[in-house]
């Protein structure tokens, strides 16, 4: 009978980092940039919205909302149906999710019809396929996998960069509804990334001892989700600090354009500053996955982390006291850089963290508390800034959460997690590690030779080294006791006991 190939776990498959890798990494770039983008993108389509349903900006903004929702909050649905059937099926089916939500959409008769069509159904076919693609590139790579993140994490800023462009001429073409149902089509392109997504499978067993030995053994169940991470407390650090961090990791994107009106700046021109964020950003993510896989700072990514954390934090502190335009191109630069640091190592340490067997569950249960704190974070912000009037505490607020998440990072890392000793080097490893069958060899050979009749020699040697051996002693003694050379050859002659035998004192001895 013939089935589909179940990725359900380590596969105890070495990770090949390279070959059809780099298919699965290109699906996972443009995947990421669907994800992310695609909310944002989206927001192009709001005023023709506005004008269509007649109700507000606050409304429409609800759609991008439930969409960064559904990507997030869904995280644990997502893991226990990876887990249940695999990556490839999982992002297939949520690629036919997401363009499905699109296509409905544009036969919308009200605001409601979108809500549930683009952010609901559209965000859950998002979500069934960002998880899974970052499962499968953890799978895929291990010493390249820093680098392999930050390409991927790279799609983001990129997608961000067409699909903005391409909205608005969608929509002066053919319409709100006209670029629903286009956009609709090209998330379609979602299946084909799937499809990529091929599953590691072990080389066929040709020994009939192996296969009788695996067939004996009882396979585990793999859990649906598996909450043993929570024992973990790499893991739970990890979770506190990214859910501290993102309360304020998305507010100045949000903010920024905005702020740069409120200093008397045209529109078109405020708008560049995103452009010129999304630029930095594309550049920035990959050259820090190199840096964070050089042998002398993989092992120290979490506090690469940390450090890009702070980073973007302080710049959040400073650029709060911008008072013209080119201090908040300076300010988007250095924000730029900063941001990608952080979206190529979010992911990089997670997986150093938890490994490849508890990743999948791992990233829902963190992207689940996410949700949270995306939901809290922006919307907060925008509430301090109705109570203020003042920008300035807006940024000031957001880079001292990213700070505070950053040290909660640092600190407790440094505080409650043990250093693994050092392993041994690759050749001492070679030269110590000895298999079951090899210690089967040695034990089966001995029994071999004296089946075959060699137990005479094994006997006769063993009687030569029990002769040598208490020679070398008795010399030993005797010139520790001081005993003359002609003392020691006579005791080594041959002595007749009474009963006639004729004894050797070394055998007697």
């Amino acid at each position: 009978m013939g089935g589909a190939v179940v990725d359900t776990g380590d596969t105890g498959v070495k990770a090949p980092d390279g070959g059809w890798g780099w298919a699965v990494l290109f699906g996972c770039f443009i995947i990421t940039g669907f994800s992310y983008a695609f909310p944002k993108a989206v927001s192009v389509f709001f005023k023709e919205l506005i004008r269509e349903f007649g109700v507000g900006y606050s409304d429409t903004a609800w759609i991008s909302s439930i969409l960064l929702a559904m990507l997030y909050g869904s995280g644990p649905i997502c893991s226990i149906l990876v887990n249940r059937f695999g990556c490839r099926p999982v992002m297939m089916v949520g690629g036919l999710f997401a363009s499905l939500g699109m296509i409905m959409a544009s036969f919308a008769t009200n605001i409601i019809h979108i809500y549930l069509s683009t952010g609901v159904i559209t965000g859950l076919g998002l979500a069934l396929n960002f998880q899974p693609s970052l499962i499968m590139l953890n799978r895929y790579f291990s010493e390249k996998r820093p680098l392999a993140n930050g390409l991927a994490a790279a799609g983001s800023p990129v997608a961000l960069c067409c699909l903005s462009p391409l909205g608005q001429v969608l929509q002066y073409q053919y319409g709100w509804r006209g670029g629903f149902l286009i956009l609709g089509g090209i998330l379609l392109n979602c299946c084909a990334c799937g499809a990529l997504m091929r599953p590691l499978t072990a080389p066929k067993k040709t020994s009939e001892v192996e296969e009788k030995e695996t067939e004996s053994k009882p396979k585990p169940k793999p859990k649906l989700l598996d909450f043993t991470v929570f024992k973990d407390r790499g893991f739970l650090i990890y979770t506190v600090a990214a859910a501290i961090m993102v309360l304020g990791l998305f507010v100045p994107p949000v903010f920024v354009v905005s702020y740069a009106k409120e200093l008397g700046n045209e529109d078109t021109k405020s708008a560049l500053l995103l452009t010129i964020l999304g630029f930095i950003d594309i550049f920035a993510r990959p050259t820090c996955g190199i840096i964070a896989g050089l042998k002398w700072v993989r092992p120290r990514c979490v506090y690469l982390f940390s450090f890009a954390m702070i980073f973007n934090g302080t710049t959040d502190i400073i650029g709060s006291l911008a008072t013209d335009y080119s201090s908040l191109v300076v300010f988007c630069i250095f924000f730029g850089i900063s941001y990608g640091m952080v979206g190529a190592l979010q992911f990089e340490v997670l997986m150093a963290i938890v490994g490849t067997e508890k990743f999948s569950s791992a990233i829902g249960l963190v992207l689940l508390v996410e949700a949270i704190a995306v939901l809290v974070g922006p919307p907060g912000a925008g509430r301090l800034l109705d109570a203020t009037k003042n920008y300035m505490y807006v940024f000031l607020l957001a880079g001292c959460e990213v700070v505070l998440s950053a040290l909660v990072l640092a600190i407790c890392n440094m505080l409650f997690i043990k250093r693994k000793p050092q392993q041994p080097d690759p050749p001492a490893k070679m030269e110590m590690a000895i298999t079951e069958t090899e210690m089967e060899e040695l034990n089966k050979a001995p029994k071999e030779n004296l089946d075959n009749g060699g137990g005479e020699n094994e006997k006769q040697a063993i009687e030569q080294e029990g002769t040598t051996k208490p020679d070398d002693k008795n010399i030993e003694e005797s010139e520790s006791i001081g005993v003359d050379s002609i003392e020691v050859e006579n005791a080594s002659k041959k002595m007749i006991e009474p009963n006639g035998v004729v004894v050797e004192p070394e055998s007697s001895l």
